[in-house]
Parts: structure tokens; sequence; C-alpha cells
């Protein structure tokens, strides 16, 4: 039977009900409006089906036919794009792009490092970076919107798959006038005596004053943010201490004041560390590009390469 169409016209065809207007659409894919004009006349004469309704003032909208061959049109080129990608896997050779997620605090430090060393051993792939809090990253895997996330081993539910890559242990940061600011270190109940800068994340606010509770303390929670840099900045200005995992390489908040790095005294424990790494789903087969990425995110923090992190093994 002969093919009544190409990938080309339904390439065109996509663009134009996305955008909702011919010209728009030749601008989005870089083609010419007449060019998209003719696949859509081709594709409706092949097809015997009206794809839009044409309104000068408003442009193009789907019909309720085309609304349906344009959903079936965009799995078709998925699974064209499937098909390239699975060559590639063939062929060992990672290409294609990988829909990365990664945690909102680590986004900033890890994200646009690993992209570009990642992308320049490998020029045929490429990676779309998305940021989100850990729920967000967990439904993004469960629905298949992105291939692999970076994040830490927090609330994992069962079919996640978690491969940990590195320790972070917390440490506390204050502002450079604070009297703790020329300790080497500090003790949580020490702490539980100053204002508190509280990292106010979903499961990252649990975990940080988690610690507190388990030694029978009570943080004072005098300031709250959801934003790292934000949290940074108060900090620096003197509203209270923070806590945090991510031991970037500058000691400047966002705002250019300074900040005080301490060690959290391990008493009567040391303080438990998170686990960075990768999570996916359970029971799929990761294509080669994904296989890739993660082993060259595995080598950049075994290199103890990446910026800003000050890093252990996990124990095995």
């Amino acid at each position: 039977m002969k093919l009544r169409y190409t990938f080309r016209q339904l390439e065109y065809f996509i663009a134009a009900g996305e955008a909702g207007s011919i010209i728009e659409a030749a601008q989005s894919i870089n083609i010419s409006s007449a060019s998209i004009s003719a696949a859509i006349s081709q594709l409706e004469a092949e097809l015997g089906v009206t794809l839009f309704i044409r309104q000068h003032a408003q442009g193009l909208s789907l019909t309720t036919g085309g609304q349906r061959i344009f959903n079936e049109a965009k799995r078709i080129l998925d699974q064209a794009h499937e098909l390239t990608d699975l060559a590639g896997d063939i062929s060992s050779t990672p290409r294609g792009v990988i829909s990365l997620g990664c945690l909102v605090t680590l986004a900033p430090v890890v994200s646009a490092s690993i992209r570009r060393s990642f992308e320049a051993i490998y020029p045929d792939a490429k990676v779309s970076v998305k940021t989100a809090h850990q729920a967000d990253l967990l439904t993004m895997l469960g629905r298949a919107e992105i291939d692999l996330a970076i994040t830490y081993n927090l609330d994992l539910p069962a079919d996640i798959s978690f491969t940990g890559m590195v320790e972070l242990p917390p440490h506390v940061i204050v502002s450079t006038s604070h009297p703790l600011a020329g300790k080497k270190s500090v003790s949580l109940t020490a702490l539980a005596e100053e204002p508190m800068v509280l990292l106010d994340l979903p499961l990252s606010r649990e975990y940080f004053l988690s610690m507190f509770h388990e030694q029978g303390l009570r943080p004072k929670i005098a300031e709250r943010s959801p934003d790292l840099a934000v949290m940074r900045s108060l900090v620096a200005n003197g509203f209270g201490y923070g806590l945090m995992n991510i031991h970037t390489s500058t000691s400047l908040a966002p705002d250019g004041e300074k900040l005080a790095f301490l060690e959290l005294e391990a008493s009567p424990h040391p303080p438990r560390p998170m686990v960075m790494g990768t999570a996916r789903k359970k029971d799929s087969i990761p294509p080669r590009i994904v296989e890739a990425f993660s082993d060259h995110l595995k080598e950049r923090i075994e290199q103890n390469s990446l910026p800003g992190l000050k890093q252990t093994r996990p124990e095995k």
C-alpha cells in the first residue's frame, strides 16, 4: 500500500496546529509560509479531511477530525524519533535528546556544567533540562515526561530506581558578623538558641528539622524561604543561620554580602547526609543516551569536578 503522506507534511501540519497560524508556524520551524500551506492542502487532499477552519482575522483552528488526526500525527512523529534513537542505541553512539529533570536546589550548581561537558563529548546528543521540586520530578518520571532525574534520596516510591553517587552532609552558613562566624564547627544544641532561616522546600524542610527533633531540640525559625538564593541573602544580611547540603564554591550571597561556612559537630552522632544521584522508572530499559549520561555524571563526581560540591562517596 502506498503511503498517502510524508513525515514532512505531518511536521508542517503539527507546527501549524500548535501555532494556530501559518505565519507563526513558518517562523517556528524556519520554513516559508507557502511551503506549510501547500503541505496542509496536500495532506487534506490525500486524506479527504478538512483539517483546519481558516479564519482570516483569527488564524487557524483545528476541526474535530483535524484534532484527532493532529493527535495521531504527533504520536507517529514521536515514534519516528524513537526509531532514530533506537538506531543510535544499536550503533552504540549516544544521540538524540535526553530529557533531564533536576532538583531546584541542585540545578543552578549542577545542570549547566554537566550538560555542557556531556554535549561536548557526544555532539549528536542534546540535553533538555527541567527543574522542579522532588514531588514534581517523581510525577514527571511516572508520566515519562523526563528520562532521568538528578535529585536526592528523599521519599522515593517503590517504582523508582535510585542510584546514589555522592553524599552531601549538611553544613551551617552564617553572616561574617555572626558570633559563630569564627568557629570551625557548631553543635545543633548551640544552633537551637539562635534564629534560623529555614530553606522551606518540601522534604528538604522536614530533613533539616528532623536533625533537631532527633535530639529533642526545637529550632527558632525566624525566616523561611523556598528559594536557596533568597535564603543565602537573608543569612548573609544577619537574619539568622541557615542549613544546606550544597557547599557552593563562592562565599558570596547573590546580593554580594559575605557568608561563613561551619561544619556540624558529630555529637551524639554525625548528621545524616543527603545522597545525590539519579532516579528513573524501574523495569524500563534505559536508552543508550540515558546510560551514557548517567556514566558521565558518575565520572564527573569521581573526578570531583562538579562545581561547588563538597563531596564524599556514599557507602556501598
